[in-house]
């Protein structure tokens, strides 16, 4: 196992511990640790996120594993924090559904377009709209002010980076006919 699998792996692990930090009543502990202690979970989780694809690319360490541990791990990760700030009743539940939704359905089509040998790499607004989750996630969970509006940020290029996935697709349909 490769260093970039080994990352992807550990954000993994990490899904579930930033599930129980956000989502268990913890006795004689203010919420404020609670809150630095998944922020700083989710904050390495996210570095790991970013660290596996730059090393995997730089040092030409693709794998198919990494293939499939990568898109895995950043849904366990981003479902492990949205489901814990939805128990938490920091974010809109219809936002955090279209999110997520969007999430699974795009994870199934990428399948589909692997299947016709079409390239399924993230375009430069499904990497913006990366980051503006993982920022959105930690305002979320620190309750800091803006926490929202980025949220919606995030939504928006949520749905515009699925579509374009999409029209993608569509345009290989149609170049095929």
């Amino acid at each position: 196992m490769n260093l970039p699998n080994i990352l992807a792996s550990l954000r993994i692990f990490l899904a579930p511990l930033l599930f129980f930090l956000l989502t268990y009543h913890f006795e004689n502990i203010h919420q404020s640790w609670i809150n630095y202690f998944a922020c700083l979970t989710f904050g390495i989780a996210a570095l790991t996120d970013f660290f596996d694809g730059y090393i995997a690319r730089t040092w030409n360490q693709t794998t198919k594993l990494g293939a499939i541990l990568d898109p895995l791990a950043d849904k366990m990760l981003i479902l492990a924090a949205f489901i814990g700030i939805l128990v938490l009743k920091r974010a809109d539940v219809w936002v955090i559904y279209l999110i997520l939704v969007r999430e699974f359905f795009i994870t199934g089509f990428r399948v589909v377009m692997l299947s016709e040998n079409l390239s399924v790499g993230a375009s430069f607004f499904g990497k913006l709209k990366t980051a503006f989750q993982m920022v959105a996630i930690i305002f979320l969970i620190m309750q800091w002010p803006f926490a929202q509006f980025l949220l919606y940020i995030a939504l928006f290029l949520t749905l515009y980076s699925g579509f374009e996935y999409v029209y993608t697709y569509i345009k290989h349909i149609k170049g095929k006919q």
